[in-house]
Formats: C-alpha cells, structure tokens, sequence
C-alpha cells in the first residue's frame, strides 16, 4: 500500500520536529556525562514514567503481541510475563527506591557500592558491561525487524525491509546522540501522546466494525476464555497453521508453561531491572520517592491505550482477513496483522498521524536503547579504566561516537534475524535466563561477593545460550524410552523442556552453581564496604550480620522490616496492572460484563495500594542530586 500524500506530510513533520529537539535541548544535555545520561537528575517523574511507558510501547513489542492475541485470544494476556511485564511492580513496590539510593550513573557502576573495589568487584564490573551492552544490541536488532516490516508495507520507494530499517533508525540515531536524556524524554512525551490517540482511534474504529458475532463466526471456542487449564485447547479451524504456529510456540500445555512463566518471572523481577533503558529511567529520578511513583506510571499510563491498538488490529484482522490469512498457508506471518489493518480500516489523514504514532513507538524505544548503551562503554570502561581525568565535553564527545557505533552492530545482527518472535524468545530466555541468579542474591543476601556474582553471570549467560542449541537435539533420544514407560503425556512433557522457558530450572541451577562456588571458594567482602551498602540501600533479606553490625554503631538506624507488606503490594500490584490490560480487551470487543468486573477490579486495588503503598512511601526529595565526586575508599563510591 502507498500512503497519500497527506499522511507523508504528518509523518514527515513529525520526523523534522524531533531532529529540531534534539538541537534544541543539546546545549543543556552536554554540560556533563549525568547531565547527559541522567537529564542531571532534574527531570519529573511523571515525565520519566512517561518516557519509560513510551520506550516500552515498540511497534516490534506492538507487532508480536498483535500476533499473540490473534492466537491465543484472551490467554495472551499472560504470554508478556515472558518478559515480565509484572517486574514493573517490584520496581514500584520496592526495587526502584532500594536502586535509586544507591545514587549510581549504570548498573555496572552499582557493582562498586555492593563489592567494592577488589578483583572480584572488577570482573563482575566487567561483566556486568558485556551483558548490557549484548542486551542492547539484541533490543536493537529486535527493533530493527519491526520497523523494517512495518515500513516495507506503507512507505514508498519500495525499498526492502532492511533499508527502511536503515533510514529511520538513522534519523532516530542523530537526535538521540545529539540531545541525550533531555532529548530522548522530550520528545517521548510528545511520542506518547501521539501513541495513546492513535490507539483509542483504532480501539473505537474496531468497536464499530467488528460485532461480536463476526469474531465469534472466526475464532475457536475459549479464545474469548482469560483463565486456562492444563492444556490450551485452541482449536484453529479457521485458519488451520495457527495451529502449528502454536505447537511450534511450544505453548500447547499452557499449564505447566504459566507455571514456569511465573517462576521465572518472579526471579528476574527480584533481581531489579536489567541494565537498560528501565534502569536508567530509576537512576534518573530525584529519589526513591521519586523513583518509586516513576515507575508506577508506567502501569497507569501504558497497558490501557496500548492493549486497545493491539486488541482492536487483532479483531479487525481476524474478522475481516480471516480467508486471506487462512489462504497463506505455511507463509502465514500472523506479525504483518499490524500494517495489514491499518492499510484498509483507517482513513486518510488520520493514518497520517496513527503512522506517526507507530514510528514514534519504534522512535521511542529504539532512542531509550541507545541512550543507555554509551554509558556503559564511556563511564565504565574509558573513564574507568583508561582516562579518568578527561573532560565533560571529551566523555560527551565519545558517548555520541560510541551511540553510533551500537546502532551500526545491532542493525547488522537485525539483517540476520528470521522474525520478532524469533529475538523475543532470545532475550527472554538467553538474556534474561542467565543474568537472574546472580542479580537476586546481590540484593538479599550479605555474603554474596564479586566472585560469586562474576562466576554466577558466567555460568548462567553460558548455559542460557548454549541449552536451548543442545537440548532439542538430546531430548529426542531419550523420549521413547519416556514415552514407553511412562505414557504419551510424560513424553510430551518431556519435550518441553527443549523450549527455552522451561530449560530455566536448570539454566537456574547451574548459574546457582557458580554463585555460591565463586562465593565460597573466595573470601567475603569488606565489611566496610557491606555496612555502607546496608545503610544506603536498606535492603531487606540476610542481611543480620551487617544489620547487627549497623547497629552496634549507629543504635538509631532503622533496619527495613518491610517484607510481608512488600510481597502483599506486589500480588495487589499484579492483579492492579492485569486489570489495566483486560479492561481495554473486554471494552474493544465488546464483552460489557467483563468489562465491568475489571474496572471494580481495577478500583478495589486502587484502594488498596493507595493505603498500603503510596501512603508509607518516603518524602519528596527536595533537589535533583548535585554532581557526585568519587571518595577515596572501597565503600564511599558516590556518596548519597
């Protein structure tokens, strides 16, 4: 499809607009690296949380969760805990204040708060820096196969999905370098608004197109269902490949997949975000007040408009595409269901400004990424460890040197990539499964040291990796024996432990293996360094060595004694954010009942958080965070 002319004159507009800001704000993003980084701490947090919500809403995200609602109906609502989405509420119970006070520029620098400065501090230092930085170019070349197929479809010039890719992560590329932080929440702020008016348009044109018997006449018995069994009982006669596109998922006994979905998602959400975008947003804020209501936002603002777009291009496509969807085949691309329905359902003029909207997704997400990714090359490798004395303009200068440089390799590993869904299972299970043991224990418990978290990352990125390329071949050899013994549902069982989900139990054990190897095999940390992390951070868990340490010297210091309430806001919590997303889907097709139950859901919740959370947060910091200078000593890494 071409676009006329007057939706390329919105979205040309709003191209030239963001260059414009990133000029605009780049006098204010370049007086130093945690202005650059950080907007120098100054910045709302209502504003971050926006930022963050609109990072988060990617038009690759938006693609493959199109395709996960197209197949699995209303059960798609748990498939996002691959990721989790629910981490999101750990973050504003309690990890986002514990992250801000420790007053860090990355993740790799907070390793210096927590085991000082010895050799294991340095590896895991190390360590922690080639995880960030193959985490942001996997997310870059996941963004890169979004936007490339999207494109491919509606801009002219005919170009291949790759080159569109190119050109529009360029243009993102030069005013994310440009501006910094400054630029990048700016401009995401517009970004979202455009994004929540587009979304409530398509919500409202599907509303109006799509009667709830025209759905019913073309998707199986139980899509509608939001609750499951054993097995997920979809039954695609319609369009007879979703089926194997399920199988191939390897979602079919959705049972024992939710289980370990929530057991992984538990442990990965415990160990505080990953070093990216999300990490940066928490390290940006004034406090941990701050920082805690910052990522709330995210759940206000982000599930309702975004899941009214994905529901409403997933019935639109399902009731009136269903035939051509069924006459592909075995080329069947359920995550092209996006450009497809925007193509024939929405008018002139406003496709102009949806298509800006769905870039600005892309835009918002891609900048968040790159934004993050210099840090950690400038602060935590040059600065570090090769010119700790250069200029703020001289770090600046290689933060935009070193910005392009990332953007280059994650859009060369996109050229290599088959589809969304193909990177999604990548970085939920080789990137997330090998970086969880090691970033639980570091919060919880007081012995951990450098070692055992560097041996920790090291076993467990190695055997995320390697098992899922090792198991699909091994575990056909053992399953007749399997099924020959123990029957057909053990073998099918069986099978399942070739998915990377459910390879996590043991990719968990052997990360388990390395910790507490490196641990004990290696002397503890400083308790000088341990008893400044404590005070600082305040974390609960076994910490009674150092608590009783504390203490013994500071007699009025307050131990956190916040678990139970903790665990019980995180349960609310859920329940809070799942509402957000089933009330949009109930709304858009129709389901008035539903709908109603999730909304007092959705208030109920409210309520309680609003008592048993937002009520016992700490007080408003009064000023941004000066420029912190690093101290002498193993412990006294920038000072809170």
């Amino acid at each position: 499809m071409q676009l006329h002319w007057i939706d390329i004159g919105i979205i040309v507009i709003y191209l030239v607009a963001t260059i414009f800001v990133g000029f605009w704000v780049s006098k204010r993003a370049s007086q130093s690296m945690r202005h650059y980084f950080l907007g120098g701490n100054k910045l709302p947090w209502y504003m971050l949380g926006v930022s963050n919500a609109s990072g988060m809403f990617d038009i690759s995200g938006t693609m493959w969760l199109v395709y996960v609602a197209a197949a699995y109906g209303l059960k798609g609502v748990w498939l996002p805990w691959l990721w989790p989405t629910f981490n999101q509420i750990f973050l504003m119970v309690y990890m986002s204040a514990w992250l801000r006070r420790s007053n860090v520029m990355t993740g790799a620098e907070w390793i210096q708060t927590r085991f000082g400065k010895g050799p294991g501090s340095h590896a895991s230092h190390i360590i922690v820096v080639v995880f960030a930085l193959v985490s942001v170019i996997g997310f870059l070349a996941y963004a890169a196969k979004g936007i490339g197929k999207f494109a491919g479809e509606f801009l002219p010039g005919h170009l291949s999905d790759n080159t569109y890719a190119w050109i529009l992560m360029g243009i993102t590329t030069f005013y994310v370098v440009k501006g910094g932080m400054f630029s990048v929440v700016f401009t995401e702020v517009v970004q979202f608004c455009i994004l929540t008016v587009a979304s409530i348009a398509i919500g409202i044109i599907a509303m109006v197109k799509v009667a709830p018997d025209m759905l019913n006449r073309v998707v199986p018995a139980g899509w509608h269902d939001l609750f499951f069994g054993w097995h997920l009982n979809l039954d695609w006669t319609s369009i007879p490949e979703i089926n194997n596109k399920i199988a191939s998922d390897g979602y079919s006994l959705f049972g024992i997949f939710f289980m370990m979905m929530l057991f992984k998602g538990i442990l990965i959400s415990a160990a505080g975000p990953a070093p990216n975008y999300d990490m940066q947003r928490v390290l940006a804020t004034k406090g941990p007040r701050e920082a805690a209501l910052m990522s709330s936002t995210v759940n206000v603002v982000l599930f309702f408009p975004r899941y009214m777009m994905i529901t409403g291009l997933t019935i639109l496509a399902l009731a009136f595409y269903s035939t051509d969807l069924a006459a592909m085949g075995k080329d069947l691309d359920l995550e092209k269901i996006l450009p497809l329905a925007l193509a024939r359902f929405v008018p002139v003029g406003i496709l102009g400004l949806l298509m800006a909207g769905l870039i600005a997704a892309f835009m918002s997400n891609f900048a968040a990424t790159v934004n993050a990714a210099p840090a950690y090359l400038v602060n935590d490798i040059y600065k570090r460890y090769i010119n700790p004395n250069a200029s703020q303009k001289r770090y600046v200068w290689l933060s935009y040197l070193a910005s392009f440089g990332v953007v280059v390799v994650g859009l060369t590993f996109g050229l290599f990539t088959q589809s969304i869904n193909s990177i999604v299972q990548w970085i939920v299970s080789g990137l997330w499964g090998g970086y969880t043991a090691s970033n639980v224990i570091k919060w919880y418990w007081w012995r951990f040291n450098g070692w055992g978290y560097f041996w920790g990352m090291l076993t467990g990125i190695g055997s995320s990796l390697g098992l899922p390329l090792v198991l699909p071949y091994v575990i056909p050899l053992f399953q007749p024996f399997v099924e020959s013994h123990f029957g057909t549902e053990a073998a099918n069982v069986m099978v399942l432990l070739g998915h990377p989900i459910t390879s996590f139990p043991l990719i968990l054990v052997l990360s388990l293996a390395g910790c507490f190897l490196g641990t004990f095999l290696t002397p503890a940390e400083d308790d000088a360094v341990l008893k400044e992390f404590y005070r600082r951070v305040r974390p609960w868990g076994f910490w009674g060595p150092i608590r009783e340490k504390v203490m013994s010297e500071d007699p009025a210091f307050k131990p956190n004694t916040d678990f139970f309430r903790d665990m019980f806001n995180i349960v609310v919590g859920t329940v809070w954010q799942t509402s957000f997303i089933v009330l949009a889907m109930f709304l858009v097709t129709r389901h008035f009942r539903n709908m109603l139950i999730a909304l007092v859901v959705l208030v109920i919740t409210s309520i309680i958080l609003k008592f048993n959370w937002y009520d016992k947060l700490p007080p408003p910091t009064p000023d941004a965070a000066p420029e912190v200078q690093t101290k002498p000593g193993a412990a006294a890494t920038l000072a809170h």
